[in-house]
């Protein structure tokens, strides 16, 4: 009788952005959500409190540079401020410190642009933190969408694609001999009989970073790396984003709503990967996902629909618009979307109308769209009980072939709460998810890999070549 294989443990992250409403706008009036506080740093340091005690595997943490302003005429803004969608928004880094402080083994995965920030002052303060956290803090790489963004940063209109790729590719590189270049592991003598504190590094980059090696990780995402969540993402689509992922990436998030076209990008990715003589099981990739669970399936709807009392469906245009460059107030109210509009809304809408229960026969105009959007955006959806919840995410696991899961939520922290009470549990039951994390302590490297390997690049990584050789 054959051995039974031990089964895979997942990724659990939770998802999340500083700013007042991230994929449900609105829910800052719940009187349950503290995120619409977003500027309380208590509520942070509480929140990574609740997922390390859940034992999350981390906190990934989206950013963007603009402002949504394609609904209702390029350049209107007045959506997503009224609304709070996804706006304002602070920089992620300066909540990393006090959170980190307030546990010990929650990893952090930051979004940082490679386009418009400087790479010498981005590797500082990824290694600064880095070692204040013991290892704990990831970046998600992006090349940022929105042309507001480009506007806020001096320029005219924003980079093309593939150059913003080009550019990323470069930037990397940059990083990579300023991290693993400039100094030698053993650099750090701290020799008080010699009074050396440091070797003088001696790296052939004509700059020397300013901190001693760390053990930070890569991660790469939909939209221009690592984290935000566009329907039909130019990220996935143009050969430049899947060939930097395959190069780059440690961990990858992957948006889409059907499991079936999820699994034929990881699958191509991987195939590439192999091509940057890399192991085809180097990148962990995560799908996004909406949690919604309660003891029955019954309540857990009855939240759901309680949710929808409090969504703005004005932001979750904004929100659409900021991902597609779809502006809906070109649509008339009665106009059926399943029929009418883009080519990407009308497949959003079929999708919508194959795996939504209830939905045949459902006319799909602008405020119906507008309120499957409204509570968790453009990602699937799981809503029920534990088992219920379970069965769609082992569904994902098994047809997407992702190793885990970006979870959002609608109001925070209560959602995530909700997931440790009710779903955690059940995923243990099904040994699926771990009991505590793989080093109490470790690296974030070493909690998503899970190979005792320690906490610094994989050889193959095409950093680990810029590491300094005596």
């Amino acid at each position: 009788m054959a051995e039974e294989r031990p089964k895979k443990q997942w990724i659990m992250n939770a998802f999340a952005i500083f700013s007042p409403g991230h994929l449900a706008p609105g829910q800052w009036k719940h009187p349950e959500d503290r995120a619409g506080d977003y500027t309380d740093l208590t509520y942070w340091t509480d929140l990574a409190k609740i997922l390390e005690a859940g034992k999350f595997h981390g906190l990934f943490l989206a950013d963007h540079l603009g402002i949504y302003d394609v609904y209702k005429g390029p350049g209107n803004s007045a959506p997503a401020l009224e609304s709070g969608a996804q706006f304002p928004i602070g920089d992620p880094f300066l909540l990393i410190s006090a959170m980190a402080a307030a546990t010990k083994s929650l990893s952090f995965a930051i979004t940082a642009s490679t386009t418009y920030e400087n790479p010498y002052a981005t590797a500082r303060r990824f290694s600064t933190l880095d070692h204040l956290t013991n290892g704990r803090v990831g970046w998600n790489v992006v090349t940022s969408y929105l042309e507001s963004a480009a506007k806020a940063f001096g320029l005219s209109e924003q980079i093309p694609h593939d150059e913003r790729y080009e550019r990323a590719d470069e930037y990397l590189e940059v990083v990579y001999k300023l991290l693993e270049g400039s100094w030698k592991d053993d650099s750090r003598i701290k020799d008080a009989v010699s009074g050396k504190y440091s070797d003088s590094p001696a790296s052939s980059f004509r700059s020397t970073h300013t901190i001693h090696p760390s053990s930070w990780c890569i991660f790469v995402g939909p939209t221009s790396i690592p984290l935000q969540h566009k329907p039909q993402s130019d990220f996935l689509s143009p050969s430049a984003g899947k060939n930097f992922a395959a190069k780059h990436s440690e961990a990858m998030f992957l948006p889409g709503l059907e499991p079936e076209k999820v699994r034929k990008e990881a699958d191509q990715i991987r195939s590439q990967v192999v091509g940057y003589n890399r192991a085809p099981d180097s990148i962990k990739f995560l799908a996004g996902m909406l949690v919604i669970v309660d003891e029955t399936d019954e309540k857990a709807q009855a939240k759901y629909q309680n949710l929808l009392q409090y969504a703005d469906l004005e932001g979750a245009a904004a929100l659409f618009g900021g991902w597609t460059n779809h502006d809906l107030s070109k649509y008339g109210e009665d106009e059926d979307f399943k029929f009418t509009g883009s080519g990407a809304i009308q497949s959003m809408v079929n999708t919508w109308s194959a795996t939504i229960p209830g939905t045949d026969g459902v006319k799909w105009t602008r405020r119906r769209v507008l309120q499957e959007l409204a509570i968790g955006g453009a990602h699937p959806r799981a809503i029920g009980s534990p088992q219920t919840v379970a069965d769609i995410l082992q569904k994902w696991i098994d047809v997407a072939g992702v190793d885990g899961f970006n979870l959002s939520y609608a109001i925070s922290p209560g959602g995530f709460e909700d997931m440790i009470k009710y779903l955690w549990p059940e995923l243990r039951k099904r040994g699926v998810f771990w009991d505590d994390y793989e080093k109490v302590g470790g690296s974030m490297r070493e909690s998503y890999l899970g190979d005792g390997k320690g906490p610094r690049l994989r050889e193959g990584h095409p950093g680990e070549s810029y590491k300094w050789a005596d």
